[in-house]
């Protein structure tokens, strides 16, 4: 069964309107929420201070940063935000991992700025590192590259799933190898030719590390309007979404689930539109529409 999340705004003066949508979400029956991650820009709420406060919010619904900033957000600590956030929510939490993007503005954090070779080898080892101080156990050493600990005691409680926004080859490669969800960037979609080049790589990974490539799921942010009309196209001359009528996004997105395999899709505005309009619309028509569909035998 797939996934249907809503991106939730990070922006400090709308900080009651984003709590008030995880909540609202919450209600209308999604299975996530998420936020993105910016430490660097002072108009932005702390992602991680978000989630922790929409969990403790809400009821069902879980949360995700969409995706972590690593390099400034060292894997120990970030091992110890997500176990506690999952003891807190009752397993309520994903982890979302990248090697950074944007290191302009990592770098102004005081961060040592990293090579894109060393960036992707110090995702590798926090993903193998987070994992190791989860689900208890005998005290963990770890002697990296990047992240050295000594006889760290785990936290009792189990790894989230983790879900990466890998983007090149390489970090491609670390998602077949160790993930269990992958986030196309820039919004691709399954139809687009960035999903068509990368995911052969994710999924070549996953076989050459003995995994079943269908255990690394595919989790889409889609970007879009909803209209209270059909479009006469819901794609641009470029072949991305551009959105439509509920019926035109419900059935947009059953193909996605039944002919290519789409494990989960996240809403996010494309324009400033009512957000409460759109994301009624979301969760009470489209979703259910898709779910419904996908389900019929």
């Amino acid at each position: 069964m797939a996934l249907f999340g809503a991106g939730i705004s990070t922006a400090v003066g709308e900080a009651r309107q984003t709590l008030r949508h995880a909540v609202q979400l919450d209600r209308d029956g999604l299975d996530l929420f998420t936020v993105s991650d910016h430490p660097y820009f002072g108009g932005r709420l702390d992602a991680y201070a978000i989630v922790g406060t929409a969990l403790g919010a809400t009821e069902d619904i879980a949360g995700l940063v969409s995706v972590s900033n690593l390099p400034s957000r060292p894997a120990p600590m970030l091992a110890r935000t997500v176990t506690s956030l999952s003891a807190l929510s009752g397993g309520r939490i994903v982890l979302g991992l990248g090697a950074g993007g944007y290191w302009d503005g990592i770098a102004r954090l005081g961060v040592p700025r990293l090579g894109p070779g060393a960036a992707v080898r110090a995702f590798a080892e926090s993903i193998t590192l987070i994992r190791a101080l989860s689900g208890g156990g005998a005290p963990v050493t770890f002697d990296g590259e990047f992240y050295q600990v000594s006889g760290l005691e785990p936290a009792p409680v189990p790894a989230p799933p983790v879900w990466t926004g890998s983007v090149g080859p390489q970090s491609l490669a670390v998602t077949g190898r160790l993930a269990d969800g992958w986030i196309p960037g820039h919004a691709a979609d399954w139809l687009s030719e960035r999903y068509r080049t990368s995911r052969p790589i994710i999924d070549a990974a996953a076989a050459e590390a003995g995994r079943d490539p269908a255990d690394v799921a595919t989790i889409y942010n889609l970007p879009g309007v909803i209209t209270p009309e059909p479009l006469a196209a819901t794609r641009d001359g470029d072949g991305r979404w551009i959105g439509g009528s509920a019926e035109q996004w419900a059935e947009e997105l059953t193909r996605a689930v039944l002919e290519h395999g789409a494990a989960g899709f996240v809403f996010f505005l494309s324009d400033r539109l009512p957000v409460d309009d759109q994301f009624g619309r979301w969760a009470r028509e489209i979703v259910p529409a898709v779910r419904e569909a996908v389900a019929k035998p």
